[in-house]
């Protein structure tokens, strides 16, 4: 029986089967690529849906009388309630941490209060899981036999003190990166502001004007300003809106205009020159921290062009002339 003649290698690598595999991945991306173009979704439905009810709960709660309709409104499932039932029983559930992780939620972008709960059992709940899969790998199928005892100890103190953190550190970062977007567009928001306060609009038709104008290019931001127009139409005192404003965004910036509106509707001061002035401010602190990104860059860079780019420029300017040197003493008489 023949063999089939091996394909052409370089540095013993199959070429056509590499070949083969990338022409498979571009062709794969490529229909991911016509996937999306094709099924695009618009970002605003989910949260036009989500405000639409954010009214209907406003209104029902307005209209209802009685303290026990009200209590009927607050969205509850029954997962939720046999956890905290869970938490309650081990009396390791407070009235502060829950407030406190509620208000992270909201910051996060999350509405459900009830999912607090859920936050508090998954903390409890994580080191238990991971530190149980850690003793499992670690000590008793023997995973990793080559490490120390103190290794394998190490181990499973990371795993749990990861399942006790996760799920801080996943509402850190969706908190971060929702304050970080609104931030870019707040100077913009605030001049759009401007714009409706000299026009003519109230409050809450300024804040729903802004919320449709930068929706897309911003939708975080866009969300924030709509649920702040919504409760600005429904709520009994308009304080009540802008505080909600400053407990759901973590940002100063937001804050202060929350500040300048409260003083705005207590004292009668003019609307516009004020969000001009904390439009500008704004602006002028970006530009500081573009700037101060700018001037973090040659140190940052230092590190990657030592070990990178300097040995490869070395071996291109230094190379042709080390190789003619060796030829040169190879082939001189009496050498090698």
């Amino acid at each position: 029986m023949i063999g089939t003649p091996p394909g052409p290698t370089l540095l013993g690598v199959d070429v056509l089967a590499v070949g083969s595999i990338l022409a498979g991945v571009a062709a794969l991306a490529a229909m991911m690529a016509v996937y999306a173009a094709v099924t695009v979704r618009d970002p605003m439905v989910r949260r036009v849906k989500t405000l639409n009810a954010r009214r209907e709960e406003l209104k029902a709660g307005i209209v209802t009388a009685t303290a026990k309709k009200r209590q009927s409104l607050v969205r509850k499932t029954e997962t939720t309630d046999r956890m905290k039932d869970a938490l309650t029983g081990m009396k390791v559930l407070q009235d502060s941490q829950v407030k406190q992780i509620q208000q992270k939620l909201a910051q996060a972008g999350y509405r459900n209060k009830e999912w607090a709960v859920a936050v508090i059992f998954a903390r409890m709940v994580l080191p238990i899981v991971l530190g149980v899969i850690a003793v499992i790998l670690v000590y008793w199928s023997n995973t990793f036999p080559e490490w120390s005892s103190f290794k394998r100890f190490m181990a499973f103190a990371a795993a749990i003190i990861a399942g006790y953190k996760a799920p801080d550190l996943f509402l850190k970062n969706k908190i971060t990166k929702r304050s970080q977007a609104m931030r870019k567009g707040l100077p913009d928001a605030l001049d759009l502001l401007v714009i409706c306060a000299e026009a003519g609009l109230t409050v809450d038709a300024a804040f729903a004007r802004v919320a449709k104008e930068l929706g897309r290019a911003y939708p975080e931001l866009g969300d924030e300003f709509m649920l702040a127009s919504i409760e600005l139409s429904f709520l009994t005192e308009r304080r009540m809106a802008f505080e909600n404003l400053a407990y759901r965004v973590d940002l100063d910036s937001i804050r202060g205009v929350v500040t300048t509106m409260i003083q705005t509707e207590r004292y009668g001061t003019p609307l516009a020159s004020s969000l001009r002035v904390l439009s500008a401010e704004f602006r002028n602190e970006r530009m500081m921290r573009a700037e101060e990104k700018a001037a973090r860059l040659p140190a940052i860079m230092t590190v990657p062009l030592i070990l990178f780019i300097l040995p490869v420029l070395f071996i291109v300017i230094l190379g042709p002339a080390a190789c003619a040197i060796g030829d040169t003493f190879a082939n001189r008489p009496g050498g090698g």
